[in-house]
């Protein structure tokens, strides 16, 4: 689940830096320098270092060109090729002098070099520089996948999240389900008791569906407007309805006055639910349509129901 801040954008701890670096001494030097202002890890070798990336994203790597098995560049270059480690800034350590090693380190996608042995205000006045650039760019990249009335993630983040769930299900062969969620004659609320309430219902609804899923996996999002979707992966139309019916339950328990309703004294939300099917890959790429079709016949069969897309 995902709401106001990705967990792996926690801007508030200290930013981690990764140090690759075979000789002891040398990395040695560096946590001296660094340890009182960041949150340090050490590899002795490229691979180490590739593995130490997985378990735990750094924010900036310290990285030796010249290692035993797997120099510097190849880390850069693995690291380069990967989108979710793309955006990590790589200094490269290095003694080797000339403008061509320089370059070649640039074009693999490096940010800068730091050069040995270490002057050590320009070593830190270096990372300082580009940790600084690193944690504007992850704001920038969090407030635009999240949406500004709400704090949930906003449809932007929905598509890249469904995008990911659909590859992933369509190769293991297992279903995925979405919701569509539409709060219920939401303009008459609006009309009644003014946007500044209604803005501050929609964000009481989003808070609502966030802490009613169960599964780290799952995401809800708001898709605009009064509407919001809901991503479910491996989950069974059965299951998808289930958690449905849970939301709509959590909503409708809220007990917001809504006296503009025909449907109910409360404030509803309507459902469309919508599976993959193993055996049928369009499905996976109808997904959104089948949702869509399935909360207008939500609305038609009276609102504050969920209805599946095969009812």
């Amino acid at each position: 689940m995902e709401f106001i801040n990705f967990d792996d954008m926690d801007l508030g701890r200290k930013q981690r830096i990764l140090i690759v670096e075979d000789v002891r001494l040398n990395a040695q030097i560096l946590v001296n320098v660094l340890q009182d202002d960041y949150d340090l890890r050490v590899a002795s070798n490229g691979r180490e270092a590739l593995e130490m990336v997985k378990q735990q994203m750094p924010d900036l790597i310290l990285l030796d060109i010249i290692m035993p098995e797997m120099d510097g560049y190849a880390v850069c270059a693995e690291l380069q090729n990967k989108p979710e480690t793309r955006d990590i800034p790589i200094l490269f350590l290095t003694a080797l002098e000339g403008d061509e090693n320089e370059a070649y380190g640039l074009e693999l996608g490096a940010m800068d070099y730091i050069r040995k042995p270490f002057n050590v205000p320009i070593v830190k006045t270096k990372i300082r520089n580009h940790l600084e650039l690193k944690r504007y760019k992850d704001i920038l990249k969090r407030d635009s996948r999240i949406d500004g009335l709400t704090r949930i993630p906003n449809r932007r983040r929905f598509d890249e999240a469904f995008a990911e769930e659909r590859k992933r299900a369509l190769r293991s062969k297992v279903p995925l389900s979405i919701l569509m969620i539409d709060l219920d004659l939401f303009k008459a609320y609006n009309d009644t008791y003014g946007h500044l309430q209604g803005d501050d219902v929609l964000k009481l609804v989003a808070k609502t569906l966030y802490n009613s899923l169960q599964r780290p996996g799952d995401l809800v999002a708001r898709w605009g407007g009064e509407e919001f979707v809901a991503l479910l992966p491996d989950t069974t139309s059965e299951g998808a309805m289930r958690v449905g019916e849970s939301l709509r339950k959590a909503v409708h328990d809220l007990k917001i006055p809504h006296e503009a309703s025909t449907v109910s004294e409360f404030l509803t939300i309507s459902i469309g639910v919508a599976t993959s099917k193993e055996n049928d890959p369009e499905s996976y790429e109808d997904l959104l349509k089948r949702a869509d079709e399935a909360i207008y016949r939500a609305k038609d069969h009276g609102r504050n129901v969920v209805i599946g897309y095969d009812d």
